[in-house]
C-alpha cells in the first residue's frame, strides 16, 4: 500500500475489504466508520473516516464501488 499513512493500514485494509464485497452504500454504514455523502466537487460519492481528515471515498455504479480514493480532502 504505498502512500498510505502506516498507521492508518490495518483500518484502511478492513474498510477496503469491506467494500470489496458492498453491494450498495448501506453495506459501508459501519458503526464508527461515519459514512456519510459528499458534496460539491464530490458529489455523488460516499466518505468513510480512516483517522483524523483522512477519508476513503467511493461511489457506487450499480451495485459495483468505483473511483476509491484515500485522501485528506478537508
Amino acid at each position: 500500500m504505498a502512500g498510505v499513512q502506516p498507521h492508518h493500514a490495518s483500518r484502511l485494509r478492513l474498510m477496503l475489504g469491506s467494500l470489496d464485497h458492498a453491494k450498495s452504500v448501506k453495506d459501508m454504514n459501519v458503526a464508527g466508520w461515519r459514512l456519510h455523502a459528499l458534496s460539491g466537487k464530490y458529489q455523488g460519492f460516499w466518505s468513510v473516516t480512516v483517522n483524523g481528515n483522512w477519508r476513503l471515498i467511493f461511489r457506487f455504479d450499480g451495485t459495483d464501488p468505483e473511483l476509491v480514493d484515500y485522501l485528506d480532502y478537508h
